[in-house]
């Protein structure tokens, strides 16, 4: 079986999570796919560049299966129908444009890409349901396969600091939640490790709550798995995500986590975090308090994290895709 997966132009120091996940997808299937990976020619960083990826792709299509996996819905739209695997991770995409920027990005990312695909696979029910909502495809045509854990996160027992815990966030982009986090812990003693670049405006926001913090990005997949070992807990209340990677880490490190109560998060988390409402700073404060202050409730939680890390087996997600691929090869 022959597949092809089509990826984004990559752009010096930023990791692409979703290119990442289908590294380990290829090398788990190296014994039955002989893959390849096509790049985009281009960054998408306007719409002539994106036609010009899109005439690339249509020019570099494999005559067995197509599969496009990151933010690059778009390559498909005169490539062969039948041929097409599309994975979308998440709809932020849309969900974060407004008028006839949304129109366009909607049309452009999911409505044409659903449509003009063979199959569908996106990573939570979820973002199932926002795929079906935007695109109005049907549902079957949708398949959920969730992100597989890296084998790199091992558990790492820790005793909980529970004077001054480490607390680490990771994101810095809009949905990551770090400004109403950061008024959260405002007079809570704890030292709060970020990843990912801050802005100015986050910057002024810690320094105003007197948060005592660290910051770091452009990390090593080694030193991200670092920054969880030498973590009492995770603080991920974000107020979106496709999936959320970091809550089934922090599981298989042997973590509490602290996550919202929105979109994929609960699903993801299931009964192996303390949900809280992101866009409530009081109630963000209550979760994390209860974490740091109740050791019954927190080893709960890590005990039920221990469970929870065994739903995203690699080997498992990775098979996956197999057989999806082997319906497609089979039904031609």
């Amino acid at each position: 079986m022959k597949v092809a997966y089509y990826q984004r132009k990559p752009r010096p120091g930023f990791n692409f999570s979703i290119e990442s996940i289908f590294d380990d997808v290829r090398e788990r299937l190296k014994d039955c796919v002989e893959a390849k990976v096509v790049l985009s020619p281009r960054y998408n960083d306007s719409y002539y560049s994106k036609l010009v990826n899109i005439w690339s792709a249509h020019q570099r299509e494999s005559n067995h299966i197509n599969h496009i996996t990151g933010e690059v819905h778009f390559l498909n739209l005169i490539m062969t129908k039948s041929r097409v695997v599309l994975t979308v991770h998440d709809c932020s995409m849309v969900n974060r444009k407004k008028g006839l920027a949304r129109v366009v990005v909607k049309w452009l990312y999911l409505t044409a890409p659903v449509w003009k695909a063979r199959t569908v696979t996106t990573v939570s029910e979820a973002t199932k349901r926002e795929i079906i909502q935007y695109a109005g495809c049907p549902a079957d045509k949708v398949h959920v396969i969730p992100v597989a854990v890296s084998p790199m996160y091992k558990p790492a027992p820790r005793n909980f600091n529970q004077i001054r815990p480490t607390i680490l966030h990771i994101g810095t982009s809009y949905n990551k939640n770090l400004l109403r986090l950061a008024q959260a812990l405002e007079g809570l003693d704890c030292k709060l490790t970020i990843v990912g670049k801050l802005s100015r405006e986050q910057e002024d926001e810690l320094r105003l709550r007197n948060i005592s913090y660290e910051n770091r990005y452009n990390i090593t997949p080694e030193e991200m798995y670092k920054q969880y070992v030498d973590c009492d807990m995770l603080a991920f209340a974000s107020t979106s995500e496709g999936f959320g990677m970091p809550i089934v880490e922090a599981n298989a490190v042997e973590r509490p986590v602290v996550t919202g109560n929105v979109t994929s998060m609960p699903e993801v988390a299931g009964d192996a975090a303390c949900l809280v409402d992101p866009y409530n700073v009081d109630d963000i404060r209550r979760g994390i308090e209860r974490v740091i202050n109740d050791s019954t409730y927190r080893e709960q939680l890590i005990q039920n994290g221990r469970r929870n890390r065994l739903r995203f087996d690699a080997d498992t997600i990775a098979h996956s895709y197999y057989r999806l691929y082997r319906k497609i090869q089979n039904a031609d």
